[in-house]
This record gives C-alpha cells, structure tokens and sequence, in this order.
C-alpha cells in the first residue's frame, strides 16, 4: 500500500469537495483551514515518529474532520465527515484498521475533545492549533463572523472577549509537544484578551468620569489614562519574546527525554548483566572443575559483564553539588538557580529572594536559562560517552567470549 499515493489521493480528493461545494458562510471551516490542520498534523506527527498506517490515519482525520460541514451542515458534522471518509478509504482498499483509528481522531475533535490516545490527541491538538499561535487574532475574527452568519446573533466586542478568555482558559492541549510549543502562547493569548478587556473598561469609565467632572479633571484622567496605557506598552515590550520562550522550553524538554533515555539504556545494561553475572556465578562457576577447558572463556564474559555494568553505573551515577550560593554569586549573575543542585541546602527566604532579584533583571534570567541548558549538556555529553563505552564493551566483550566458548569447546574438548 502507496501511503504518500493515499495521502495525495485524499487531498484532491477534499480539495474537489470545497471547490466544487462554496459556500461563503463558512469563513473560518473552510478548505484554509484544513489545509491548516493538515499542516499542524504533520508537524505534530513528525516529533513522535509514527508508523505508516498511524501517519495515513491521522492524515485522513485532518483532511476530512471538517467536510462534514459541506456535505451535511454544522449538526454532527464529525460523523458525516468520518462516513465520507471511510467510503473514500475502503474504495482505496485500506484496512478496516486503519479505518477505525481514522474515524477516532475525527469524533475526537468534537467539542468537547475527547482523545483516548495518541493519535487522537495528535488530530485535536493540530484542530487547535492556532489557540497558541501568533495567527489566534486573525482566526478569531474569522470564526467571530462565521458564528455571527450561522447564529444571526451580532456579537459586541467585550461579548466575543469575554467568550474567547472562557474558551482558552478551559482548553488544555494534549500532547506533550503541543503543550510545550503552544501553551505559552496561548497564555499570551489569554492576557492580550483580558488587557484589552480591561483597557476598554478603562476607557469606558475614564468616560463616564470626564462627563460628570470639570473640564480640569478631564484633562488631568486622560493624561494619567495616556501615561497608565504608555506603562503598559513599555511593559509589553520588556516581555521575554514568544520564539525565545518556546526555544527554552522545547530544548530543556528534548535535553531531558534525552537524559531519560539514557538512563533507561544504562538500566537495561545493568539488569541485563547481572543476570548473567548471576547465572555465570551460580551455574558456570561450580561445573568448572568438570569442564575446565572453559574456564578462561568464562573469566572473559564475567570481566566483560562487570565493565558493562561499571560504565552503566557511572553514566546513571549523580553528581553531588554544593547546593548553596551566595549574595555575591546573585549580584555579579554567577548562580544558576534553575538547577536544584545549587539551592538545596539553602534556606527558603535566601532563595526566594535570589529568584525575585533573577526575575527582575532580564539579561540575568535568560542567562541562568542559557546556563541550565549547557551544563544539561555537558551532563548529557558524560552520561553518552560513558554510555557507549558500555555497550562497546558490552558487544565487543560478548564476540569475544562466544568465540573463546567455541574454541574452547571443539578445540580443547574436556579429556576427563
């Protein structure tokens, strides 16, 4: 089966349905964006390396989540979508299987969303998208005026704010690499919302009070208005920026599976050779003096198993820091306080106020950021290379000790 073949099937085959079917009351359900979906999709899918029949099943949900919305309207549209697209799937030949994942991920999306595994939360968190992306404002208006169109209801501005800020904030993403790409970014949507909001409340009341006050009193609020709104902007542009953010967020979480992977594989070494150790040393060990030919062989794999788990041992061995810093160390910038290893012998006020001195001074925080993430490395450097040591000595050890077993046993057979 051609998946990459399937694939482009599906999106002429979708591409067909909205041009063949326009309807201009569908401003945000359209063909933009799901091709949006799609896109989204395959950047999620992509970090968790999925097999071919997942990536054709989730690539199906996000080009047919939405049809329903052409061929049957807006009630129940995740099933209309599903049906068609499991009638374009079986006329492909796939198999059921593939079908029944696909149909999953669609009925998933439907509000609320209800994933019940990884593929299904990969289609909803790609349907959702842009709630964390730099693009939120421009689909908003898009879906405020599709709404407006479906519902005959003129939504005001504060309205549609205060129904967004309630959305968002009751919306979580599922995925682990959604939440660490766009969960900030939604935040960030969230408090733009609510500053507008509370922007024209203050405009509103400012209003309010010029009316009712002399003309000297309404000089005087709107020029503390100008000053209250100019605060704010210097402020907003002192925030950390949203691509930085992300970067830290996503290389400290990769720095972290990676070190997580590690241990799981020196894990595996020294479970793996204390087995044999133990059989070896219980087995082995007491038939030696009837087969003493193997003797040498024996005393290789046994050294060979005790260097495995050594450097296994050693790249899983944490290092022991002084956990304190001082007050020097906070004011020439020189503790990092990200890391648990420097602070834990502290007293809590101590480190509270090292953080509240670190969260004022941006050049500080970002610093101790670019710090915690190099000494990840340099840690992840040891573990690997002490990693790699043990399975070279491992699998080099291993080739050698059946081959002294081989020589051993046909060309030194036992006499006795």
């Amino acid at each position: 089966m051609n998946i990459e073949q399937i694939v482009n099937d599906i999106a002429q085959h979708v591409t067909a349905i909205y041009r063949d079917h326009v309807d201009s009351s569908l401003t945000y359900h359209n063909l933009d964006h799901t091709k949006g979906v799609v896109k989204a999709t395959e950047q999620i899918a992509a970090h968790y390396r999925l097999s071919e029949d997942d990536l054709l099943a989730v690539y199906a949900a996000a080009w047919f989540h939405d049809v329903g919305y052409i061929l049957s309207g807006a009630n129940d549209h995740e099933a209309s979508g599903a049906k068609a697209a499991a009638e374009f799937l079986s006329e492909k030949n796939v198999g059921d299987e593939i079908i029944g994942k696909m149909k999953g991920c669609i009925m998933a999306t439907k509000m609320p969303q209800s994933p019940k595994n990884l593929l299904e939360e990969i289609t909803c968190d790609a349907d959702l998208f842009h709630l964390g992306s730099e693009k939120y404002k421009d689909v908003s208006k898009l879906m405020r005026k599709e709404k407006e169109i479906s519902t005959g209801i003129i939504f005001s501005g504060a309205e549609w704010r205060a129904e967004n800020i309630k959305f968002l904030q009751s919306h979580h993403y599922f995925t682990t690499y959604a939440q660490a790409l766009l969960k900030q970014g939604k935040e960030n949507n969230i408090r733009d919302l609510k500053e507008k909001q509370e922007e024209k409340l203050q405009k509103k009341s400012t209003k309010v009070v010029a009316e009712e006050k002399a003309t000297t009193m309404t000089i005087e609020n709107n020029s503390t208005a100008e000053k209250t709104k100019e605060e704010r902007k210097k402020e907003k542009e002192n925030r950390p920026e949203r691509g930085v953010e992300t970067m830290f967020r996503l290389t400290s979480s990769n720095h972290l599976d990676l070190s997580g992977m590690a241990d799981s594989k020196a894990n595996i070494m020294i479970s793996v050779n204390a087995i044999i150790v133990s059989v070896l040393l219980s087995v082995l060990l007491r038939r030696l003096e009837e087969y003493p030919n193997l003797t040498i062989p024996m005393i290789i794999f046994l050294i060979t198993c005790v260097l495995t788990m050594i450097f296994a041992v050693l790249a899983t061995r944490p290092t022991i820091t002084m956990g304190t810093f001082t007050k020097d160390d906070i004011k020439a910038k020189r503790a990092n306080l990200l890391f648990f290893g420097n602070f834990y012998r502290m007293k809590l006020q101590d480190y509270e106020w090292g953080m509240t001195e670190m969260l004022k001074d941006r050049e500080f925080l970002y610093s101790s950021l670019i710090r915690d993430i190099y000494f990840l490395g340099v840690v992840l450097g040891k573990k690997y290379r002490l990693l790699r040591i043990a399975y070279n000595i491992f699998m080099f050890g291993f080739v050698i000790s059946v081959l002294a077993f081989a020589i051993a046993a046909f060309y030194f057979p036992d006499n006795s």
